[in-house]
């Protein structure tokens, strides 16, 4: 009789329980879905019940284990399982011709297994070398292929279709999926699993108090996360231009041209007086009230004296200068 190989098996159980979902949720639809997500009545489904499983068994299991287990321990294992993963961050970053961040990767795994006592300890953080984060998903969105639209994963959370596909291949990358016996490497994969879902019971207990729609929540922070780390950390899109769609005034173009030299950014000390002082002897001499008018439009109105005391600075009303001794640009108000 022919038998299927134990890690054939977990694959072959794994689909069942995304049929099973699927049977669940298949008549769940959701009048409006967003573009990203055609799927979501089905997706919602699967994240209630997702969440349930987290709320009364993982959760708990969670907040035992880290009940009975001291911080530095969980520490420790937390760095030991951030090593292994550093193996296929680094076969990405390879096969993604990121040579520099692969090697760093390589150097990482070898300082922390050789000096770290196995990677229990994070040395080569110590020693100025960064932590990455990548994966097959990301790898095969590097060369061009589209996200597709979100899924929910039954266990497994948030996803795409393409991540989705990469989970696939990361688990053979993964080295745990070469320990034997297969108890072992089962055994690790959970203490895995409690030891990141203990690692996140802060987080969740913000997530429960301040998001009202956990679900989209989930969804737009986890699109969000993988695009950030598609781009490498840069911005994806450019930020508006406010210039061409509310240009600002000039206001050193003003009727008539007067007053034109206090407008200029950064004149000197003198230069500010002496304009003011100007264009309030040709309002003098002329008896009118040129300079103002051509600012405000309205009739002649007493000087300002914005300084005070025996050396004041005598400037027409309707045109605001600042003390001269900040040396700020000056401004006409319309």
């Amino acid at each position: 009789m022919q038998t299927i190989p134990i890690r054939g098996a977990r694959t072959f159980q794994v689909a069942k329980l995304a049929l099973a979902a699927v049977a669940l949720a298949g008549c769940t639809t959701v009048q409006t879905p967003t573009k990203s997500d055609p799927l979501e009545g089905l997706n919602r489904t699967i994240f209630t019940v997702n969440d349930k499983l987290d709320q009364y068994a993982l959760k708990p299991v969670a907040k035992g284990y880290v009940w009975v287990t001291p911080q530095p321990v969980r520490d420790s294992v937390t760095n030991f399982f951030s090593n292994i993963g550093d193996v296929y961050i680094a076969a990405n970053n390879l096969l993604q011709l990121k040579i520099t961040d692969g090697v760093e990767d390589i150097m990482r795994i070898v300082i922390n297994t050789v000096f770290g006592v196995g990677g229990l300890f994070d040395v080569a953080t110590l020693a100025k070398l960064p932590k990455h984060d990548n994966d097959l998903g990301l790898t095969l969105g590097h060369y061009g292929v589209p996200a597709g639209p979100y899924l929910v994963l039954p266990l497994f959370g948030p996803s795409t279709v393409r991540d989705a596909v990469g989970s696939i291949g990361n688990y053979y990358i993964n080295p745990l999926s070469y320990i034997h016996p297969d108890g072992l490497s089962w055994a690790l994969y959970g203490l895995n699993v409690v030891n990141t879902r203990a690692n996140l019971l802060g987080a969740s207990d913000v997530l429960e108090g301040a998001a009202l729609d956990k679900y989209s929540f989930v969804r737009n922070a986890y699109l969000q996360r993988r695009q950030y780390l598609l781009s490498d950390g840069k911005q994806s899109q450019a930020l508006p231009n406010y210039g061409e769609e509310a240009p600002l005034p000039k206001y050193e173009d003003v009727e008539g041209g007067a007053a034109t030299a206090p407008a200029a950014s950064g004149a000197t000390s003198a230069t500010a007086p002496q304009a003011a002082s100007a264009a309030g002897a040709t309002a003098g001499s002329t008896g009118t009230a040129a300079a103002p008018e051509a600012a405000s439009g309205t009739s002649e109105s007493p000087p300002l004296d914005l300084n005070g005391g025996p050396e004041t600075t005598q400037i027409p009303a309707g045109q605001l200068v600042p003390p001269t001794r900040f040396n700020f640009p000056s401004f006409k108000l319309r």
